[in-house]
């Protein structure tokens, strides 16, 4: 039986000067490709909304969605650590409901990690779910979640301002108990400024290459999202043809009537 990775673990690896590798995933064949392949952390992010459902944002995932798609990765039996992102109005509202809604990804959805959004405004929430033993990953930068705030996906902490409020946020959800932090959307400079700084593990996704691992939407890498192409974006394959050519294939085939033969038929 594989030993699953634990939140010790990944923080070693910072510890050791190994770098993490990280993938978001939303489905049970993708999982187990993924976990093949030794990846080191999935997470099941709030991001299926826009590349899985077709949201123009993160904002409208619910706690069933990501209650699913965890449940989905999770029966792949991963070696990675699994974490599942808190979708938006499961931790804001108040502390019960941030404790609760945490508890449920663990218990029903059976992930052993939970992410939130946001800095020192959810240093509270962060203690609170850690009090209760549920590991937290934070996440800092440019926040999906808050992008009515800040005007769209903008890169966050260019100016000193900014960069002095990330450099506080990271501190704090440290602080606070989080065993990870996910930047992202921020100068490179800066995100190797936290990372010097912080005992936990920071994850980059636009952030540079200082940071102590990575992160990526699976859709990007594989050329399967069209609504949008961040910069930080690098396209490991491009499946979208491949996938319309094995489509346009079966339609040609049931048209024709070569499809299904003798072969693909019972007696």
């Amino acid at each position: 039986m594989k030993k699953a990775k634990t939140i010790l673990d990944i923080q070693k690896m910072k510890a050791d000067g190994e770098k993490i590798s990280m993938l978001t995933c939303y489905d049970y064949p993708t999982a187990r490709i993924m976990d093949d392949c030794g990846i080191d952390m999935i997470l099941i992010g709030d991001s299926v909304g826009v590349v899985y459902a077709g949201y123009d944002n993160t904002l409208p995932v619910t706690m069933e969605d990501m209650i699913y798609h965890t449940r989905a990765v999770v029966r792949a039996q991963p070696r990675a650590l699994v974490v599942a992102d808190m979708p938006f109005l499961s931790y804001q509202t108040d502390m019960v409901a941030a404790r609760v809604n945490a508890g449920r990804l663990i218990k029903d959805g059976g992930a052993a990690a939970v992410k939130i959004e946001g800095g020192e405004n959810v240093a509270a929430v962060i203690e609170a779910i850690t009090a209760i033993d549920i590991p937290v990953v934070a996440h800092i930068g440019l926040t999906p979640q808050s992008l009515h705030r800040m005007g769209g996906y903008r890169v966050q902490g260019r100016n000193h301002e900014q960069a002095e409020r990330l450099l506080a946020d990271a501190r704090a959800v440290q602080s606070a108990g989080a065993f990870a932090v996910v930047l992202e959307g921020i100068p490179a400079a800066l995100a190797a400024r936290i990372t010097a700084e912080l005992t936990i593990p920071t994850i980059g996704i636009g952030a540079g290459p200082s940071c102590d691992g990575q992160v990526l939407v699976i859709h990007d890498i594989l050329g399967l999202c069209e609504k949008y192409a961040p910069k930080f974006v690098k396209r490991y394959a491009e499946l979208k043809p491949v996938i319309a050519q094995a489509i346009t294939s079966y339609i040609q085939e049931v048209k024709e009537g070569s499809f299904p033969t003798e072969g693909n038929s019972f007696n």
